[in-house]
């Protein structure tokens, strides 16, 4: 994996959003009875988080996000490579955190069987 890569994904997780912050307490430690891992890099890219077990991609966007060409260049190549992704506004995760959470959830379990 590139240094570079490596570096940024580092900086990125000392830097991370409000609303990062925030699903990363709900994520951590299993608390989905499955792992994620913040700010990681997969291929090319830094995922902001994922459950590496299940494949499963979980973007947490701002405006910058909305509509944008690379996001939807970057999630048909993580599918490609077997991954699903979902995203949620980063308002969602500040106001919704529950209706958040219980997406990530289901979307777990769909992915179990």
């Amino acid at each position: 994996m590139d240094k570079r890569l490596r570096r940024y994904a580092r900086e990125l997780r000392r830097n991370m959003t409000k609303a990062e912050r925030r699903l990363w307490r709900r994520l951590r430690g299993g608390q989905l009875g499955v792992k994620f891992r913040r700010q990681q890099p997969i291929g090319r890219y830094i995922v902001d988080f994922v459950c590496l077990e299940r494949r499963l991609v979980v973007e947490v966007d701002g405006g910058q996000h909305d509509g944008s060409e690379y996001d939807r260049e970057r999630d048909e190549w993580l599918e490609r490579e077997g991954y699903r992704v979902v995203r949620f506004w980063d308002n969602e995760v500040m106001k919704e955190i529950e209706g958040v959470m219980e997406e990530i959830a289901r979307v777990l379990r769909e992915m179990e069987g």
